[in-house]
């Protein structure tokens, strides 16, 4: 994944992908599409890192090349890897694509749960942290109607205050108390998710609607690279 982010399929400029390099606006990109899944920006921006081949269509090769690596990793790590047949009909069945066998990109915008399916096959540590937990809260989570915070908006929280927390060590109190936290802080104590802090990466929901690098279509399949 990290070859296919420099190798110009999200990034511009010939000269940034000869030097390896990405400019300040493409890490931009690169890490609120990390950091939140479920826009159509972000889905948009990992589907075609994941298009090998540009053809506007996700194939079984595609899947399995990008699932070899996570293999890999979780050997690396003592765990056991689910076989790809079987990791195949889990992923299917979450997308539900309209051709059996081809993943576009209007089957994961429709598909409530892209965010899974793109961890599974490149995030290795959030795909830990999805299979801990019950598909059914996933479910429940992704249709949930009451105002909840989208995954950027809890990682720029929980970034924010560590930040503080950081800030505040390096400033000790000079009369032996402790000092009652200000409504910020008591907000964003509350907000701060019960799952370890992740150094990763995902698009906040004021940019979800916009068009990635200028991409005008009247259909929601992206053209060849």
């Amino acid at each position: 994944m990290i070859e296919r982010i420099f190798s110009g399929a999200v990034t511009r400029g010939k000269k940034v992908q000869k030097e390896g390099k990405i400019s300040y606006a493409d890490f931009v990109w690169f890490l609120i599409s990390e950091e939140d899944k479920k826009t159509p920006t972000s889905i948009e921006y990992w589907f075609r890192c994941m298009d090998l081949d540009g053809d506007g269509v996700l194939s079984m090769f595609e899947l399995e090349y990008f699932y070899e690596e996570q293999c890999r990793r979780l050997d690396s790590m003592a765990i056991e890897a689910l076989p790809f047949e079987d990791c195949l009909c889990q992923m299917l069945d979450l997308v539900k694509p309209q051709s059996e066998g081809r993943i576009t990109l209007h089957d994961l915008k429709r598909c409530k749960l892209a965010s899974v399916f793109f961890d599974t096959f490149f995030n290795i540590e959030k795909y830990l942290d999805h299979e801990q937990r019950e598909q059914i809260s996933l479910f429940r989570e992704s249709e949930n109607e009451g105002p909840e915070l989208s995954d950027w908006e809890r990682y720029a929280a929980e970034e924010y205050d560590i930040l503080v927390a950081e800030e505040a060590m390096g400033e000790p109190w000079e009369d032996g108390y402790e000092a009652e936290l200000s409504p910020v802080d008591q907000k964003l104590s509350a907000l701060r998710s019960p799952l370890a802090q992740r150094p990763f990466f995902e698009v906040p929901t004021g940019l979800g609607a916009v068009e990635l690098y200028e991409y005008e279509s009247g259909g929601d399949d992206l053209p060849p690279s």
